[in-house]
Protein backbone atom coordinates (compact mmCIF):
# COMPACT_ATOMS: atom_id res chain seq x y z
CA UNK A 1 0.00 0.00 0.00
CA UNK A 2 1.46 3.35 -1.05
CA UNK A 3 1.98 6.05 1.60
CA UNK A 4 -0.42 9.02 1.44
CA UNK A 5 0.65 11.86 -0.82
CA UNK A 6 -0.07 15.53 -1.21
CA UNK A 7 -3.01 14.78 -3.56
CA UNK A 8 -4.65 12.71 -0.81
CA UNK A 9 -4.26 15.55 1.67
CA UNK A 10 -5.76 18.01 -0.83
CA UNK A 11 -8.75 15.73 -1.47
CA UNK A 12 -9.29 15.04 2.23
CA UNK A 13 -9.24 18.73 3.17
CA UNK A 14 -11.10 20.00 0.10
CA UNK A 15 -8.39 22.36 -1.10
CA UNK A 16 -5.94 22.56 -3.96
CA UNK A 17 -2.52 20.90 -4.02
CA UNK A 18 -1.00 24.38 -4.11
CA UNK A 19 -2.77 25.29 -0.85
CA UNK A 20 -1.50 22.13 0.83
CA UNK A 21 2.00 23.03 -0.33
CA UNK A 22 1.65 26.56 1.13
CA UNK A 23 0.58 25.10 4.49
CA UNK A 24 3.42 22.57 4.49
CA UNK A 25 5.93 25.32 3.72
CA UNK A 26 4.66 27.46 6.57
CA UNK A 27 3.48 30.37 4.41
CA UNK A 28 1.50 32.87 6.53
CA UNK A 29 -0.99 33.83 3.78
CA UNK A 30 -3.22 30.76 4.31
CA UNK A 31 -6.50 31.43 6.14
CA UNK A 32 -6.39 29.94 9.68
CA UNK A 33 -9.50 27.80 9.11
CA UNK A 34 -8.04 26.38 5.89
CA UNK A 35 -4.71 25.74 7.60
CA UNK A 36 -6.49 23.82 10.35
CA UNK A 37 -8.33 21.61 7.84
CA UNK A 38 -5.12 20.80 6.01
CA UNK A 39 -3.20 20.02 9.22
CA UNK A 40 -6.05 17.80 10.44
CA UNK A 41 -5.97 15.92 7.13
CA UNK A 42 -2.20 15.51 7.41
CA UNK A 43 -2.72 14.11 10.92
CA UNK A 44 -5.49 11.69 9.89
CA UNK A 45 -3.62 10.37 6.85
CA UNK A 46 -0.18 10.22 8.44
CA UNK A 47 1.25 12.22 5.55
CA UNK A 48 4.95 13.11 5.73
CA UNK A 49 5.98 15.92 3.35
CA UNK A 50 8.68 14.88 0.88
CA UNK A 51 10.78 17.92 1.83
CA UNK A 52 11.02 16.72 5.43
CA UNK A 53 11.79 13.16 4.35
CA UNK A 54 14.57 14.37 2.04
CA UNK A 55 16.00 16.43 4.87
CA UNK A 56 16.20 13.35 7.08
CA UNK A 57 17.85 11.22 4.38
CA UNK A 58 20.38 13.81 3.26
CA UNK A 59 21.19 15.15 6.71
CA UNK A 60 20.41 18.75 5.73
CA UNK A 61 18.35 19.42 8.87
CA UNK A 62 21.10 21.47 10.48
CA UNK A 63 19.03 23.38 13.02
CA UNK A 64 16.89 22.78 16.08
CA UNK A 65 13.70 24.74 16.58
CA UNK A 66 12.99 26.03 20.10
CA UNK A 67 9.46 27.32 20.74
CA UNK A 68 8.88 29.10 24.06
CA UNK A 69 6.32 31.39 25.71
CA UNK A 70 8.25 34.63 25.48
CA UNK A 71 11.74 35.72 24.56
CA UNK A 72 11.67 38.20 27.46
CA UNK A 73 11.08 35.58 30.17
CA UNK A 74 14.32 35.10 32.20
CA UNK A 75 13.68 31.37 32.70
CA UNK A 76 13.30 30.69 28.99
CA UNK A 77 16.21 32.95 28.06
CA UNK A 78 18.50 30.80 30.21
CA UNK A 79 16.92 27.60 28.89
CA UNK A 80 17.62 28.63 25.28
CA UNK A 81 21.24 29.43 26.19
CA UNK A 82 21.71 25.92 27.55
CA UNK A 83 20.14 24.32 24.48
CA UNK A 84 22.25 26.43 22.14
CA UNK A 85 25.50 25.61 23.94
CA UNK A 86 24.89 21.87 23.55
CA UNK A 87 23.55 22.15 19.99
CA UNK A 88 26.64 23.98 18.78
CA UNK A 89 28.80 21.08 19.95
CA UNK A 90 26.79 18.88 17.59
CA UNK A 91 27.17 21.32 14.71
CA UNK A 92 23.53 22.37 14.98
CA UNK A 93 22.23 25.93 14.97
CA UNK A 94 19.18 27.01 16.97
CA UNK A 95 16.07 28.78 15.68
CA UNK A 96 14.01 30.43 18.43
CA UNK A 97 10.38 31.55 18.24
CA UNK A 98 7.64 32.36 20.74
CA UNK A 99 3.99 31.37 21.06
CA UNK A 100 2.73 34.29 23.12
CA UNK A 101 0.66 31.53 24.77
CA UNK A 102 -1.57 31.41 21.69
CA UNK A 103 -2.46 27.94 20.33
CA UNK A 104 -2.95 29.18 16.77
CA UNK A 105 0.41 30.88 16.78
CA UNK A 106 1.92 27.75 18.29
CA UNK A 107 0.62 25.66 15.39
CA UNK A 108 1.89 28.14 12.80
CA UNK A 109 5.35 28.30 14.37
CA UNK A 110 5.60 24.51 14.56
CA UNK A 111 4.52 24.14 10.93
CA UNK A 112 7.15 26.69 9.93
CA UNK A 113 9.85 24.88 11.89
CA UNK A 114 9.07 21.39 10.65
CA UNK A 115 7.78 21.83 7.12
CA UNK A 116 9.35 25.16 6.25
CA UNK A 117 12.78 25.16 7.91
CA UNK A 118 12.93 21.34 8.05
CA UNK A 119 14.55 21.44 11.47
CA UNK A 120 16.28 18.38 12.89
CA UNK A 121 14.10 18.51 16.02
CA UNK A 122 11.89 20.73 18.13
CA UNK A 123 12.01 21.63 21.82
CA UNK A 124 8.76 23.25 22.89
CA UNK A 125 7.12 24.76 25.96
CA UNK A 126 3.64 23.66 24.87
CA UNK A 127 0.55 25.83 25.04
CA UNK A 128 -1.95 23.13 24.06
CA UNK A 129 -2.03 19.98 26.19
CA UNK A 130 -2.09 17.85 23.02
CA UNK A 131 -0.63 18.43 19.56
CA UNK A 132 -1.96 15.50 17.49
CA UNK A 133 -0.95 17.07 14.18
CA UNK A 134 2.71 16.46 15.13
CA UNK A 135 2.19 12.68 15.00
CA UNK A 136 2.66 12.71 11.22
CA UNK A 137 6.19 14.03 11.66
CA UNK A 138 7.25 11.90 14.65
CA UNK A 139 9.67 9.66 12.74
CA UNK A 140 11.18 12.60 10.87
CA UNK A 141 11.31 15.39 13.43
CA UNK A 142 11.61 14.43 17.13
CA UNK A 143 9.86 16.67 19.65
CA UNK A 144 10.65 17.19 23.34
CA UNK A 145 8.50 19.33 25.64
CA UNK A 146 9.95 21.40 28.48
CA UNK A 147 8.44 23.00 31.59
CA UNK A 148 5.01 21.49 30.87
CA UNK A 149 4.15 17.92 29.82
CA UNK A 150 2.88 17.18 26.32
CA UNK A 151 0.71 14.12 25.72
CA UNK A 152 2.35 11.40 23.58
CA UNK A 153 5.76 13.12 23.53
CA UNK A 154 8.85 13.17 25.75
CA UNK A 155 8.74 15.90 28.40
CA UNK A 156 11.36 17.38 30.74
CA UNK A 157 9.70 18.92 33.79
CA UNK A 158 10.07 19.51 37.51
CA UNK A 159 7.72 18.46 40.30
CA UNK A 160 6.00 21.82 40.71
CA UNK A 161 3.62 20.55 43.38
CA UNK A 162 6.23 19.03 45.70
CA UNK A 163 8.70 21.90 45.24
CA UNK A 164 6.06 24.47 46.22
CA UNK A 165 5.17 22.43 49.28
CA UNK A 166 8.80 22.67 50.44
CA UNK A 167 8.63 26.46 50.39
CA UNK A 168 5.22 26.82 52.02
CA UNK A 169 6.05 24.29 54.75
CA UNK A 170 9.16 26.30 55.60
CA UNK A 171 7.04 29.41 56.03
CA UNK A 172 4.59 27.53 58.26
CA UNK A 173 7.41 26.10 60.38
CA UNK A 174 8.75 29.64 60.84
CA UNK A 175 5.42 30.74 62.26
CA UNK A 176 3.83 32.37 59.21
CA UNK A 177 0.07 31.99 58.85
CA UNK A 178 -0.54 34.85 56.40
CA UNK A 179 1.19 33.63 53.25
CA UNK A 180 0.53 35.26 49.88
CA UNK A 181 0.51 33.33 46.60
CA UNK A 182 1.96 35.90 44.22
CA UNK A 183 0.96 35.71 40.51
CA UNK A 184 -1.61 32.97 39.97
CA UNK A 185 -1.96 32.55 36.21
CA UNK A 186 -4.40 29.75 35.42
CA UNK A 187 -3.19 29.48 31.81
CA UNK A 188 -0.21 27.45 33.01
CA UNK A 189 -0.42 23.86 34.25
CA UNK A 190 2.79 24.55 36.18
CA UNK A 191 1.17 27.42 38.12
CA UNK A 192 -1.98 25.39 38.75
CA UNK A 193 0.17 22.61 40.26
CA UNK A 194 2.10 25.12 42.39
CA UNK A 195 -1.13 26.65 43.64
CA UNK A 196 -2.39 23.19 44.58
CA UNK A 197 0.78 22.59 46.58
CA UNK A 198 0.24 25.93 48.35
CA UNK A 199 -3.38 25.24 49.29
CA UNK A 200 -2.67 21.66 50.40
CA UNK A 201 0.06 22.74 52.84
CA UNK A 202 -2.21 25.42 54.29
CA UNK A 203 -4.92 22.81 54.77
CA UNK A 204 -2.61 20.31 56.47
CA UNK A 205 -1.41 23.09 58.80
CA UNK A 206 -4.99 24.06 59.68
CA UNK A 207 -4.64 27.50 58.08
CA UNK A 208 -7.73 28.83 56.33
CA UNK A 209 -7.25 29.87 52.72
CA UNK A 210 -7.80 33.62 52.37
CA UNK A 211 -8.60 34.53 48.73
CA UNK A 212 -7.41 38.09 49.34
CA UNK A 213 -3.86 36.73 49.69
CA UNK A 214 -3.91 35.30 46.17
CA UNK A 215 -2.68 37.54 43.34
CA UNK A 216 -4.59 36.66 40.19
CA UNK A 217 -3.61 37.44 36.61
CA UNK A 218 -5.52 36.42 33.51
CA UNK A 219 -3.16 37.64 30.82
CA UNK A 220 0.29 37.78 32.41
CA UNK A 221 0.13 41.55 32.93
CA UNK A 222 0.01 41.76 36.71
CA UNK A 223 1.08 45.19 37.98
CA UNK A 224 3.61 44.00 40.55
CA UNK A 225 4.07 47.35 42.31
CA UNK A 226 0.33 47.93 42.69
CA UNK A 227 -0.32 44.32 43.76
CA UNK A 228 2.44 44.39 46.38
CA UNK A 229 1.00 47.57 47.85
CA UNK A 230 -2.52 46.08 47.80
CA UNK A 231 -1.41 43.01 49.73
CA UNK A 232 0.63 44.94 52.29
CA UNK A 233 -2.24 47.40 52.68
CA UNK A 234 -4.70 44.71 53.80
CA UNK A 235 -6.09 44.99 57.32
CA UNK A 236 -4.34 41.69 58.07
CA UNK A 237 -1.47 41.70 55.54
CA UNK A 238 0.73 38.75 54.57
CA UNK A 239 3.95 38.22 56.48
CA UNK A 240 5.38 35.97 53.75
CA UNK A 241 5.20 35.87 49.96
CA UNK A 242 5.56 32.94 47.58
CA UNK A 243 6.37 34.22 44.07
CA UNK A 244 5.12 31.58 41.63
CA UNK A 245 7.72 32.23 38.90
CA UNK A 246 10.99 34.08 38.29
CA UNK A 247 9.37 37.03 36.53
CA UNK A 248 6.97 37.54 39.42
CA UNK A 249 9.85 37.21 41.88
CA UNK A 250 11.72 40.04 40.16
CA UNK A 251 8.61 42.21 40.31
CA UNK A 252 7.97 41.37 43.96
CA UNK A 253 11.55 41.89 45.11
CA UNK A 254 11.82 45.19 43.26
CA UNK A 255 8.56 46.38 44.83
CA UNK A 256 9.55 45.35 48.36
CA UNK A 257 12.89 47.15 48.10
CA UNK A 258 11.27 50.25 46.61
CA UNK A 259 8.92 50.69 49.57
CA UNK A 260 11.43 49.65 52.22
CA UNK A 261 9.79 46.30 53.02
CA UNK A 262 12.62 44.03 51.90
CA UNK A 263 12.59 42.47 55.39
CA UNK A 264 9.29 40.74 54.54
CA UNK A 265 9.77 36.99 54.08
CA UNK A 266 9.67 35.81 50.46
CA UNK A 267 10.64 32.80 48.37
CA UNK A 268 10.81 32.65 44.57
CA UNK A 269 9.98 29.70 42.35
CA UNK A 270 12.99 29.93 40.08
CA UNK A 271 16.25 31.83 40.43
CA UNK A 272 17.07 35.11 38.72
CA UNK A 273 20.07 37.37 38.10
CA UNK A 274 21.36 39.18 41.22
CA UNK A 275 19.00 37.27 43.52
CA UNK A 276 22.02 36.12 45.53
CA UNK A 277 23.55 39.58 45.98
CA UNK A 278 20.50 41.45 47.26
CA UNK A 279 20.09 42.06 50.99
CA UNK A 280 18.53 39.88 52.08
CA UNK A 281 19.47 37.51 49.28
CA UNK A 282 16.42 35.85 47.77
CA UNK A 283 15.70 32.26 48.75
CA UNK A 284 14.36 30.22 45.85
CA UNK A 285 13.21 26.91 44.48
CA UNK A 286 16.12 26.06 42.22
CA UNK A 287 14.33 25.20 38.97
CA UNK A 288 17.57 25.25 37.02
CA UNK A 289 16.84 26.14 33.36
CA UNK A 290 20.35 25.06 32.35
CA UNK A 291 19.76 21.54 33.68
CA UNK A 292 16.31 21.38 32.06
CA UNK A 293 17.55 22.71 28.72
CA UNK A 294 20.52 20.37 28.66
CA UNK A 295 18.35 17.36 29.53
CA UNK A 296 15.89 18.31 26.78
CA UNK A 297 18.45 18.54 24.01
CA UNK A 298 20.22 15.38 25.14
CA UNK A 299 16.91 13.54 24.85
CA UNK A 300 16.25 15.16 21.47
CA UNK A 301 19.62 13.93 20.18
CA UNK A 302 18.78 10.42 21.39
CA UNK A 303 15.43 10.53 19.60
CA UNK A 304 17.13 11.48 16.34
CA UNK A 305 18.82 8.08 16.50
CA UNK A 306 15.82 6.17 17.94
CA UNK A 307 12.62 8.00 16.94
CA UNK A 308 10.41 5.02 17.81
CA UNK A 309 11.31 5.12 21.53
CA UNK A 310 8.32 5.21 23.88
CA UNK A 311 7.66 8.75 25.21
CA UNK A 312 8.72 9.41 28.80
CA UNK A 313 8.38 12.19 31.33
CA UNK A 314 11.76 13.19 32.75
CA UNK A 315 11.56 14.90 36.15
CA UNK A 316 14.52 17.15 36.99
CA UNK A 317 15.22 17.41 40.76
CA UNK A 318 14.71 20.75 42.51
CA UNK A 319 15.83 22.07 45.87
CA UNK A 320 15.03 24.94 48.20
CA UNK A 321 18.02 27.28 48.26
CA UNK A 322 18.15 29.18 51.57
CA UNK A 323 19.71 32.62 51.23
CA UNK A 324 17.96 34.72 53.82
CA UNK A 325 14.66 36.09 52.53
CA UNK A 326 12.86 32.78 53.01
CA UNK A 327 14.21 32.23 56.53
CA UNK A 328 12.75 35.36 58.14
CA UNK A 329 10.53 34.18 61.03
CA UNK A 330 6.84 34.93 61.38
CA UNK A 331 5.48 37.41 63.96
CA UNK A 332 5.00 34.87 66.74
CA UNK A 333 8.55 33.55 66.47
CA UNK A 334 9.96 37.07 66.16
CA UNK A 335 8.24 38.09 69.36
CA UNK A 336 9.64 35.04 71.14
CA UNK A 337 13.16 35.81 69.90
CA UNK A 338 12.79 39.50 70.88
CA UNK A 339 11.56 38.56 74.36
CA UNK A 340 14.48 36.19 74.87
CA UNK A 341 16.92 38.85 73.68
CA UNK A 342 15.43 41.45 76.03
CA UNK A 343 15.56 39.01 78.93
CA UNK A 344 19.21 38.16 78.23
CA UNK A 345 20.12 41.83 77.94
CA UNK A 346 18.40 42.58 81.26
CA UNK A 347 20.30 39.79 82.99
CA UNK A 348 23.64 40.83 81.52
CA UNK A 349 23.15 44.54 82.18
CA UNK A 350 21.51 44.30 85.65
CA UNK A 351 23.16 45.42 88.89
CA UNK A 352 25.77 43.13 90.44
CA UNK A 353 24.69 41.25 93.54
Amino acid sequence: MRPPGIKDVAAQSGVSIKTVSRVVNGEPSVHPETRSRVLEAIDRLGYVPNTAARSLKSGTGGAIGVLIDSLADPFFASLVSAIEARALKEGLSVLVASTGLDEGRERDQLTGFIAGHQVAGVIIAPVAAELPYLEAFRNVTPVVAVDRPLAAFDSVVVDDYAATQLAIRQFVELGHTRIAFYDRDERFLTIRRRYQGYTDVLAEAGIDLDPSLVSWTIDGSLDYAAETERLLGLEDPPTAFFASNAKAAIGLTTSLHRIGREGTAHIAFGDFTLADVLRPAVSCINQDPFVIGTAAIERLLELRESPADEPREWVVPTSLVSRGSGEIPGPAQRHTVDARTASTTSMVGGPAA
